[in-house]
């Protein structure tokens, strides 16, 4: 109970500007929430449709194979249909190659979506928290100068300890922003990596079925 009189009092000590920097914890959190669930989901997901596609590249049902990675509505399928629908026609496996990574580009922004608002956003609290700092400053300053002179120095003292309330509430938001930035970024180039990974897997098994490498 003390930690919550304590944590509340903190927070209303530190005046106007502790409420927009909760608003852009609140819109932190949700992007991260919301990525992290996506980036979890389309891992999962490419998994296993890798996992039932490739039995089927490898026997020769390429028809099966492009009408399953087309059905998937995933990340990985979307790939491996663009790679598929050239098998046919392509007389290279560059051909095949370029089909695919021009997927991939269609792909890594959908991965790669939101991850970015969170350093912007991290940069938005620290400079929130120090504005509110500044101008509860200015409020101090200003009160103390028509004060008693004896109480001069409390007053001031007081005032710049409830101003600094706001940085530390700004900072305490910008940083694990700033980490669950780094984190889904980190995330984010894994997932691209498993895409790239498996297509060359892809190209390697449909070129020992007889497609000419250049």
């Amino acid at each position: 109970m003390e930690t919550y009189t304590t944590i509340v009092k903190f927070f209303q000590d530190g005046g106007f500007f502790m409420y927009p920097i909760v608003l852009v914890l609140t819109i932190g959190l949700a992007i991260m929430l919301e990525r992290w669930f996506y980036l979890s989901k389309t891992g999962l997901t490419n998994q296993m449709v890798w996992k039932k596609l490739m039995p089927m590249v490898s026997a020769g049902r390429l028809k099966e194979a492009r009408d399953a990675a087309f059905k998937s509505k995933s990340s990985i399928g979307s790939i491996l249909t663009y790679g598929l629908d050239r098998v046919g026609s392509a007389r290279r496996r560059d051909d095949i190659e370029k089909a695919m990574e021009e997927s991939l580009l269609e792909v890594m922004p959908r991965l790669e979506k939101r991850t970015h608002y969170l350093a912007t956003l991290a940069n938005i609290a620290t400079l929130l928290g120090l504005l509110g700092t500044i101008i509860g400053l200015i409020k101090a300053f200003t009160a103390v100068a028509a004060a008693n002179p004896a109480e001069k120095a409390d007053m001031l003292s007081a005032s710049i300890s409830v101003a600094m309330n706001t940085t530390a509430f700004g900072l305490m938001v910008a940083i694990p922003l700033l980490l669950a930035h780094t984190w889904l970024s980190s995330k984010t180039t894994e997932v691209v990596d498993s895409l790239e990974m498996a297509s060359v897997k892809f190209l390697n098994t449909v070129a020992e079925r007889g497609v000419e490498v250049a």
